[in-house]
């Protein structure tokens, strides 16, 4: 039986919040900064989906059944392509009209509506899978977490909710000595099936591929074919997920992003015992080894490979529970800019804005941070809640 690489791409993208001042407060419910959300969208859309989404769609042709990927596309992100790049959005739907690229479905705010309630999580969830169908023309199959945020309990409601299958990040604290290229299953409920993300091969395209001080510097495609292939000599698949944007804005173009790309699946296609599958398709073919057991929330972020990044300290706990403390009686309101409002500020970037960790990690925060501070984010943020409160009905 042929080995198994998954390849999977997160597509997000928040609504950035403009510097919103106490002064602001019960007289301007303008939260969101249009001018940066258009032109961060149009330069990503630019760099990245279009020409990435063109070079997939080109290996599809060249290899048909044989090369295929995965996308999970937040409702955020479609909202924002609808509005600022619409050629971006239709060069997904293409994508999706070739029978060989898989839509997942995840929380639709990018939210971490599965660490408050249930209810709240499957409503968000239940909301981007009308999306994925109304804008791509599939019914998902297989679920992905914000951040691949995963527990027993959370990848049970997923269950629940019909999913055969379901990402999560192959953290060392949860396997031990177990490898993350096998099939796994949820503790709780053993017919959700779990693919596992193979963090080291992941971050070698996604944070070292331009490192020219890493040992392994310059990253070819058959070099990295080999170690795929080698990692597959005893196990059984290799989970490859990363940030869509890795491709031609974090990795910019000059950096043979693309060339890499372009010549990834020739090569691993080269070992004939090597396959590309979906996520749906690899769950189907293999079978799982054991149950995973994950009493408390792991993600793929940090060196922790926690829920720290965004829930680590009081100013995130704080803005966290105000901002769900509101949802019922917002929902109750039957105010669409209210409930939009609060929809846009449920995505977890909000409150990874507001991490205080220091070193390696500080240092990745910062890269993605649009504050001079941590202090800066949760004070803009919670301006712009008292405001959102004094807007919500009693």
């Amino acid at each position: 039986m042929k080995k198994t690489i998954c390849l999977y791409f997160q597509v997000h993208q928040p609504y950035r919040l403009r510097q919103y001042r106490f002064f602001d407060i019960g007289k301007n419910h303008s939260y969101f900064d249009d001018f940066a959300n258009k032109t961060i969208m149009s330069k990503v859309a630019s760099r990245c989906y279009i020409p990435t989404n063109r070079l997939i769609l080109d290996l599809i042709r060249e290899y048909g059944g044989a090369f295929q990927v995965a996308f999970s596309v937040s409702g955020m992100a479609i909202e924002q392509m609808e509005q600022y790049a619409p050629q971006a959005l239709d060069s997904f739907k293409e994508l999706a009209a070739t029978g060989h690229v898989e839509f997942l479905a995840e929380t639709y705010s990018h939210s971490l509506s599965s660490l408050i309630s249930p209810k709240k999580f499957k409503n968000q969830v239940l909301m981007h899978k009308k999306a994925v169908e109304e804008h791509f023309g599939q019914k998902p199959k297989t679920f992905r977490n914000t951040e691949l945020i995963y527990s027993d309990t959370i990848g049970a409601l997923a269950a629940e909710m019909g999913f055969a299958t379901m990402l999560a990040e192959g953290a060392r604290h949860i396997l031990g000595w177990k490898s993350p290229n096998y099939l796994y299953v949820n503790a709780l409920s053993p017919k959700l099936q779990l693919l596992l993300r193979n963090f080291r091969l992941s971050d070698d395209i996604a944070f070292r591929f331009s490192d020219r001080e890493w040992g392994d510097w310059p990253l070819t495609a058959e070099k990295y074919a080999g170690w795929i292939a080698g990692a597959l000599e005893k196990d059984e698949m290799v989970n490859i997920f990363m940030d869509y944007e890795s491709f031609g804005e974090h990795q910019p173009a000059e950096t043979g992003i693309f060339d890499f790309l372009k010549a990834l699946p020739g090569m691993i296609l080269n070992h004939t015992n090597l396959e590309i599958l979906t996520p749906a398709q690899a769950a189907a073919k293999h079978q799982p080894i054991a149950p995973l057991h994950v009493p408390y929330a792991i993600s793929w972020a940090d060196e922790e490979r926690d829920i720290s990044a965004w829930q680590g300290n009081e100013m995130q706990q704080e803005a966290f529970n105000n901002l769900y403390a509101l949802e019922d009686r917002i929902k109750k309101s039957g105010d669409m800019d209210l409930q939009r409002d609060f929809r846009r500020l449920q995505t977890s970037d909000h409150f990874y804005y507001m991490c205080t960790k220091l070193f390696s990690d500080g240092d990745v925060h910062k890269y993605f941070n649009p504050y001079s501070s941590p202090y800066d984010a949760f004070i803009n943020y919670m301006n712009v809640l008292s405001d959102l409160t004094l807007r919500t009905p009693k």
